[in-house]
């Protein structure tokens, strides 16, 4: 088989195994260079590739070249500058600065905050494939993701990730960048309307053209409040193109996807998919810990709190990231108050009463419907989400999909996620499958509730 139609049929192996937009943001780009020995060098789009074809899909690309081949080979992968490096020297003559910000630089005003870093940023399972893809943005804005999408629920922290895109480009390179919200926006634009025609009203419109289309890298918040304004919409479809058209790059936010702002005009919609949409989910019980560690951390109450109130917090704050901050500095207020020496679980309970859910305490999550139906069926929760198709290991998948869906308040693309990475069809033919069982067979309904008494 010739190198090429091996590699070929590596992707589409690949195609196979892995969701459409991990397949689209990590192996649809990959250009083979070369197959020496037992060694298969790889070209990648940016370094991000490396890190995450070295880690997180080694096993999965050792595997399918094996099952191909029957060779164990090694991997190393180049970017498109190391790849030029290795083949075409760079005499020291021709080596231009890259980047160089200029010392007569005139100051552009951003609106970025600098406190919102990717340093400062949380990453969990929950957020990971929208950190990745911002981080794959800054380093090469107008090139890949554009435009990058972001949706999620207030308070999930897609604000913090635009602005941390924009204050790494700044930091990086001469770029202009811009961060706004779409009331800004329509503030503005509206500004232009109000003014009767006349040399007044045309200094206007050039500002205005000059602050949102004279810019490398728009990124514009909260995109679903130009619902109803027809006019401003059509300007900032305007806008878009011609920012788009000259590769400058752009970056949105929602609290829904592009899909689902259905009073957003079509044309616009169907140009927040030309790059990539990527969501938010709220943070998972591990992701909300680490976060109430981040935002103590150099705090009045550093090294006061042990795990059990951690998790306490993490269990009683599971809407958005928002509320921790809130649940944490009420704390703070409390502790200045009372001066322990130590943050037990009974004075956690104590300063955070009528602040928190302590209901939610002991709701149901996908992480603990995982451990009891593994219990229960006596596998293991990595089983579950495993590419196993065993029947030992289908059925009792089956029932945790079932269950998640009817015991939580998490949809389908959360629940296929945490089982795997499967796409929501996936967990929807479970569910559907579990469904249509119920109606004749006794014992899995007896089976079910067993399973959701140990959850109790």
């Amino acid at each position: 088989m010739k190198t090429d139609e091996l590699f070929d049929k590596f992707l589409l192996e690949i195609a196979g195994q892995v969701s459409q937009q991990s397949y689209s943001i990590w192996f649809s780009k990959l250009k083979l260079i070369d197959i020496k020995d037992n060694l298969i060098t790889i070209k990648v789009p940016m370094n991000t590739h490396k890190q995450m074809l070295g880690s997180t899909f080694q096993d999965l690309i050792n595997n399918t070249f094996f099952s191909l081949t029957g060779i164990n080979y090694d991997f190393k992968y180049l970017t498109e500058e190391e790849y030029l490096a290795s083949t075409s020297p760079i005499l020291e003559e021709e080596i231009e600065p890259v980047r160089e910000i200029p010392e007569n630089k005139i100051e552009w005003k951003t609106n970025l905050q600098k406190k919102y870093t990717f340093d400062n940023y949380v990453v969990g399972n929950t957020n990971r494939l929208a950190y990745v893809a911002a981080k794959a943005v800054a380093e090469t804005p107008g090139v890949i993701h554009n435009p990058l999408f972001i949706y999620g629920r207030s308070g999930l922290g897609k604000t913090h990730l635009m602005q941390a895109i924009g204050n790494y480009i700044t930091e990086h390179s001469n770029l202009k960048v811009l961060y706004t919200t779409s009331n800004e926006f329509m503030t503005d634009f509206t500004g232009i309307a109000s003014l009767d025609k006349g040399s007044s009203s045309l200094n206007y419109a050039s500002e205005f053209k000059n602050k949102y289309r004279n810019v490398d890298v728009l990124i514009i918040d909260d995109i679903q409040f130009l619902v109803g304004a027809e006019k401003t919409q059509t300007e900032f479809f305007h806008t878009f193109n011609e920012l788009h058209q000259a590769n400058k790059q752009i970056i949105i936010s929602s609290d829904k996807s592009p899909d689902d702002l259905k009073k957003i005009e079509e044309r616009l919609r169907s140009r927040f998919m030309w790059g990539l949409p990527v969501d938010i989910y709220p943070p998972d019980l591990e992701l909300r810990c680490e976060i109430i560690k981040a935002k103590i951390k150099n705090t009045s109450i550093d090294n006061k709190l042990n795990d059990d109130v951690i998790e306490y917090i993490a269990n009683g704050c599971v809407n958005d990231v928002r509320h921790i901050e809130g649940t944490i500095n009420r704390l703070l207020a409390y502790t200045a108050m009372m001066v322990p020496e130590k943050i037990t679980l009974d004075f956690a309970v104590e300063a955070l009463k009528d602040y928190v859910n302590t209901n939610i305490f002991v709701n149901n999550s996908i992480a603990s419907i995982q451990q009891a139906v593994a219990d229960y069926f006596q596998i293991k929760v990595e089983d579950l989400k495993s590419k196993s198709r065993s029947n030992k290991v289908v059925r009792p998948r089956h029932i945790a999909m079932y269950l998640c869906r009817m015991e939580t308040d998490e949809n389908l693309v959360k629940i296929g996620f945490e089982f795997g990475g499967r796409d929501h069809s996936t967990v929807s033919t479970a569910i559907d499958k579990i469904e249509k069982d119920l109606k004749t067979d006794e014992n899995l309904d007896k089976m079910l509730k067993e399973i959701k008494n140990k959850l109790k």
